[in-house]
């Protein structure tokens, strides 16, 4: 199985070929190509590439699928005896990437 480790909002994520990763949000429209150019990490076959801290000339190529929420967080607030009770809630925004190919020096 091949995979990169890649960084991306100083987050790390796996990235397998034909696989979906979601990251943090960013305004791009779905069909929209993008590359993930700070690679960490190549496990191709036996071999694995480990960078220093990147792994030169390599960068994984995905494809935008969408824009997606993750699950519902509710906050709430409670003070006893003094009638103090705050309820909000968040739901935070994500990119799904579709990964199309690692690309190591120019080589698909």
């Amino acid at each position: 199985m091949n995979y990169a480790i890649v960084e991306d909002g100083s987050k790390q994520y796996k990235a397998v070929e034909g696989a979906t990763i979601d990251v943090d949000y960013f305004a791009a429209e779905p069909g929209d190509q993008f590359d993930l150019k700070r690679v960490l990490l190549i496990h191709d076959g036996d071999e694995i590439q480990i960078g220093a801290p990147l792994v030169t000339g390599a960068q994984v190529q995905t494809t935008v699928v969408g824009q997606v929420k993750g699950p519902k967080v509710i906050v709430f607030r409670y003070k006893p005896k003094k009638r103090i009770r705050v309820k909000t809630g968040h739901r935070q925004k994500y990119t799904r990437l579709q990964i199309d190919s690692i690309v190591l020096d120019g080589e698909g």
